[in-house]
């Protein structure tokens, strides 16, 4: 199957597009864990270990793990390695930049981590976007509107119709085979409805429910797109359900509880428009 096919087919079955976020600040391990390389695969492992039953996918936030320099890309390495199969990979890396430059960018993460998907930024247009979708069948989510508080101070630029509105409507309008989704965050759920009334086709990387305040529901509304399904990340929600010995089980109970939800909200949230897709 391709990534798309494997993703769609995990979230029929889980009933929920619930996706892990793996942001292992070292000043934030569970106790017992040390702040460096080590102790971040410790706790990368466990947590994708953990809740691996409750998710459709796992979004890697390169950050954390090449802040360490050569000791985090080898543990990045081992981590990708080693997940379960079927889980769509998202590697969260925000890329975006000259034609040659992205054609190295898309060998190290398509080529070489063997990502599913990668986040890249949109403002240098296709240059930064195609060297991507060089790799048959491998999907990137573009940044759109994003979950962090200044998001608004540029992307809401541009008058009658705002930056964010105008990234979705040229991904939309440029690639249309679903492999080329967004990002829109949870944190901002009246753009979320506007993007997602804007650009039925695309599916959407939804971050920013849980620690950040994001709308759950209106996230779960809006990740799906006519042309591919969608995924809601949630990270410290998860991550840092318990500081203690027992972080396993409360990562695990958290998951569980969120997914719960999910399968709710899609209950009363009508027919997904991923279903359409062909």
């Amino acid at each position: 199957m391709t990534p798309l096919e494997r993703l769609r087919a995990r979230i029929d079955r889980l009933g929920a597009p619930l996706c892990l976020g793996v942001d292992p600040h070292p000043d934030r391990l569970p106790d017992g864990l040390p702040p460096g390389a080590g102790g971040v695969e410790s706790f990368a492992r466990g947590l994708i270990e953990a809740t691996s039953d409750e998710v459709v996918a796992v979004k890697l936030n390169v950050a954390f793990f090449e802040a360490f320099g050569s000791a985090g890309w080898s543990v990045l390495e081992r981590v990708r390695r080693d997940l379960p199969p079927d889980l769509f990979v998202i590697i969260d890396a925000k890329r975006g930049d000259i034609g040659s430059t992205a054609e190295r960018y898309a060998t190290a993460l398509f080529g070489h981590l063997r990502a599913d998907a990668v986040t890249l930024s949109p403002y240098l247009g296709e240059d930064a976007i195609e060297p991507f979708l060089d790799y048959a069948d491998r999907c990137v989510y573009v940044l759109a509107r994003t979950s962090n508080p200044s998001a608004a101070s540029v992307q809401e630029l541009g008058g009658g119709t705002p930056v964010y509105l105008g990234v979705a409507a040229w991904v939309a309008s440029t690639w249309s085979d679903g492999r080329v989704g967004l990002v829109v965050g949870a944190t901002a759920p009246d753009e979320l409805a506007r993007v997602r009334a804007a650009v039925p086709g695309p599916g959407f990387l939804v971050p920013g429910v849980g620690a950040q305040g994001g709308d759950l529901d209106a996230a779960v509304r809006s990740c799906h797109g006519a042309w591919a399904p969608g995924v809601v990340s949630i990270s410290r929600a998860i991550a840092e359900a318990s500081p203690g010995a027992d972080w396993r089980d409360a990562a695990a109970s958290s998951a569980r509880e969120l997914r719960g939800r999910m399968r709710e909200a899609v209950l009363h949230s009508g027919p997904s428009a991923a279903a359409a897709a062909p």
